[in-house]
């Protein structure tokens, strides 16, 4: 861990960067390791880099907390949780080594334990920034418990370096799962949603789903189940047995789940350079879907409430998208573009195109103003 002149200098060095900024009205681009640098709307402004400022700062395995910089490597996060046998439950995909603390809150993105356990944002308890004004200001606490009063340290996640600069964190941590097991059948997506839901509502120690395949066709589920021995131990048979599954083997099994979280699986690394990767969260009732000009595999996970297809890039191709997701109450980001796609795209689903959030845009804008009256953050990345 570094040490403490070290990180105050390097606090010292974000506050000038940012005074700076200020005074000339010119946005930084917030940037960790880099790995998701794709994600979000593109920009070429200045950058302020968060790699120095690293280290854990305090784990306290007994109380499931842990308090790190906003530029430790992810990756060293996860090795002192596997020391006792800890994890962050929600599996944010790293998208590259270089992946850090802070790039991971900042993206707020989970991998496929999200539906079992919550978003990025349920974890974090307390949060340390500097705001556009250079003021270093801390929020909520270490502990369940002390998370009270203004909870503005959940704004962070997903938030992607356009309200502050995080400086620090303390996220909530869990236990490993003492027992796991992955079951895998051959099924249609209508019928893998009606079975996901019928069990989502029953005590079943189910922990992740993914289902690939064409949409018009069958297709492969995978499930997980995690939790107590016994109650894994008891539904494997009998959730087999609703859908003619077969057991992957545990290191299989690993190697699923990881690749799934970081979108190694081929269903989204032949992504054509005229396409779009399009996510759609959609709520949990939502059937199966007819996407307009979408090809090849359909990956549903989180029980069928993250959905990501490849479609033709253009404009009206979003659109109709859009227009889908928003039917069922739900939105769409482009997640991923193919090399030939217009960069300059709005990548996401904007507050005003949604009925049941375009409220929310004067919200937006009062913490924006409270935050980064300057515009030192404004980077656009996130509209």
């Amino acid at each position: 861990m570094a040490n403490s002149n070290a990180h105050q200098a390097a606090i010292e060095a974000f506050r000038e960067q940012i005074l700076s900024a200020a005074k000339s009205k010119t946005p930084l681009s917030i940037e960790g390791g880099g790995t998701k640098f794709w994600y979000g709307n593109p920009n070429q402004y200045a950058k302020l880099n968060t790699r120095t400022y690293s280290g854990i700062l305090e784990y306290q395995p007994e109380e499931l907390v842990i308090t790190a910089c906003a530029g430790t490597p992810l990756k060293e996060i996860e090795a002192a949780l596997k020391e006792k046998n800890q994890v962050l439950a929600f599996e944010p995909p790293h998208f590259g080594d270089q992946a850090t603390f802070g790039g991971a809150i900042a993206a707020g993105l989970a991998g496929p334990g999200r539906i079992s356990v919550g978003n990025f944002r349920d974890f974090v308890l307390g949060a340390r920034i500097l705001d556009g004004k250079g003021q270093d200001l801390s929020f909520g606490g270490k502990v369940m418990k002390n998370v009270a009063g203004y909870d503005v340290s959940r704004l962070m996640p997903g938030s992607m370096g356009t309200l502050s600069l995080l400086l620090e964190a303390s996220v909530k941590v869990l236990p490993k799962p003492a027992a796991a097991a992955t079951l895998r059948c051959r099924i249609s997506q209508e019928k893998a949603l009606k079975i996901l839901n019928e069990w989502a509502g029953q005590p079943l120690p189910l922990s992740a789903s993914c289902w690939i395949g064409n949409a018009d066709g069958d297709g492969k589920l995978t499930i997980r189940l995690a939790g107590a021995v016994a109650a894994v131990k008891s539904a494997t048979p009998l959730m087999s047995a609703q859908v003619n599954a077969q057991i992957v083997s545990p290191d299989e099994a690993e190697d699923f789940w990881n690749q799934l979280r970081e979108q190694n699986l081929s269903a989204f690394t032949s992504l054509g350079n005229d396409q779009t990767l399009y996510r759609l969260a959609l709520p949990a009732a939502c059937g199966s879907l007819s996407i307009p000009g979408s090809e090849n595999d359909v990956v549903l996970e989180w029980h069928g409430q993250q959905r990501w297809i490849k479609a033709p890039g253009d404009q009206a191709t979003f659109d109709a998208i859009k227009k889908l997701a928003s039917s069922y109450g739900g939105h769409a980001t482009r997640f991923k573009q193919g090399s030939n796609v217009n960069p300059a795209f709005e990548r996401f689903t904007l507050l005003s195109e949604q009925t049941h959030s375009k409220a929310l845009e004067a919200v937006q804008g009062r913490l924006r103003s409270a935050f980064d009256p300057a515009g030192v953050f404004a980077t656009k990345r996130l509209p």
